[in-house]
């Protein structure tokens, strides 16, 4: 793409990045700079031909773009090292949660395209749902950007008001989508199939159904109504469910996180 990214901080979201940038030919190797104190678990991305370093301020000057990766208490630390690096021509993309780009823009010393994104930890697998919001940023920056995590994923650009939604919908979703596998899968054991079995039945069921959404467009119920005969077996097990507090307890689930993540 013909310019060149700092990754700073090579934990499993950072690695996850590069990882994807590079399978997906986005960049090439030489393109990407990552950081971490201890580079040591980073020579696989090395031996690719990624340049990684213990020092950020290097990465920055060496950079058009920098995506912030590190912990949420570690940002101010990392801004005040590199803002001196930064220069009008950087971008920067922090994927931190809970960091506003207010936050942000109260270290850097001027104003630069400044981005904020929330990814899932599906992203190792380049199946990420990724939320984006921006700031200062020219339409090709955007684009830039947008085009960068569409690389590891689905990419929806909302107002930053929302992201702490999207946390919860895009990030906590993936725990809630698990744990509806879980009891899939224990419902599974209880009527017959072992629980290798029912792992990859309960699995792939999901994967499909969620495809089935995405590649047609169409409406959940839509596609409920095509497996639902009157007097079957899957109206039965529905209306069992939605008894049992199914729907109502995902909802207030959904609204507990929410409820929480904006009182932290």
């Amino acid at each position: 793409m013909g310019k060149r990214i700092a990754i700073i901080g090579g934990g499993n979201l950072g690695t996850a990045i590069a990882e994807g940038l590079l399978a997906s030919r986005f960049a090439a190797p030489d393109e990407i700079i990552i950081t971490k104190r201890n580079t040591a678990t980073l020579e696989h991305l090395q031996q690719q031909g990624v340049e990684i370093s213990k020092d950020n301020s290097y990465a920055v000057q060496k950079s058009n773009l920098v995506i912030l990766a590190v912990k949420p208490f570690q940002v101010k630390e990392v801004l005040e090292g590199i803002k001196n690096q930064l220069s009008e021509q950087h971008l920067l993309v922090s994927v931190v949660t809970g960091i506003s780009i207010k936050d942000m823009e109260e270290i850097i010393p001027f104003k630069i395209p400044v981005f904020r994104s929330m990814p899932n930890t599906a992203i190792a697998i380049r199946e990420s749902m990724t939320c984006l919001s921006y700031v200062n940023a020219q339409e090709a920056d955007v684009k830039w950007v947008y085009d960068l995590f569409s690389t590891v994923g689905k990419v929806v650009k909302i107002d930053e008001k929302l992201m702490n939604a999207a946390t919860v919908l895009g990030a906590c979703g993936t725990a809630y989508a698990m744990r509806y596998i879980r009891a899939n899968i224990q419902g599974g054991i209880e009527i017959g199939f072992d629980a290798v079995t029912a792992s990859l039945i309960a699995a792939q069921t999901v994967k499909g159904a969620a495809e089935l959404l995405l590649q047609k467009g169409s409406h959940p119920e839509q596609e409920i109504d095509k497996v639902t005969t009157p007097k079957g077996c899957t109206i039965a097990g529905l209306n069992e469910m939605e008894h049992q507090g199914f729907s109502s307890s995902l909802i207030k689930g959904i609204s507990t996180s929410y409820k929480k993540i904006e009182t932290n």
